[in-house]
């Protein structure tokens, strides 16, 4: 889930695909989508990520705030992770083919908020409210 918010503070949530590669996370959208016009207007970004640890009941989570930049399609780093066989997840329905197509770089902060994470499924139903936790990247991953 990325959350934006528009030049008038109205927040706007979308879910998209993402393709995480080095320090960043890559989502492609429209230049003339809600989330890159407010991205456009605002750089800073929400992101929650699922992480499904059983096939029933609410996801676990990783969140965090960060800074998000549009990238041409046809930038050198686009270019570049493409050339190398990266974000094959956000490349394989058309999206390249798209005039008004673009990439959001999203860079990853150090630390991360987490719900649910490092504990036990049966502890975090028996005391979900002491779920909350964060973790610290490895920035060489």
């Amino acid at each position: 889930m990325l959350s934006t918010s528009s030049p008038a503070g109205r927040p706007h949530a979308a879910g998209v695909l993402y393709d995480y590669v080095g320090d960043a996370l890559y989502v492609n959208t429209l230049r003339s989508s809600r989330k890159a016009l407010n991205m456009a207007a605002n750089p800073h970004v929400g992101v929650s990520v699922p992480v499904r640890r059983l096939p029933i009941g609410p996801p676990s989570t990783i969140q965090f705030q960060a800074a998000a930049e549009l990238l041409k399609l046809d930038s050198p780093e686009i270019e570049g992770l493409l050339a190398n066989g990266r974000l094959k997840a956000l490349t394989g329905h058309g999206e390249l083919e798209l005039a008004d197509g673009c990439f959001a770089r999203i860079t990853m902060p150090r630390r991360v908020l987490t719900y649910g994470l490092g504990m036990s499924i049966r502890r975090l139903i028996s005391d979900p409210l002491s779920a909350g936790g964060s973790s610290t990247l490895d920035p060489s991953l």
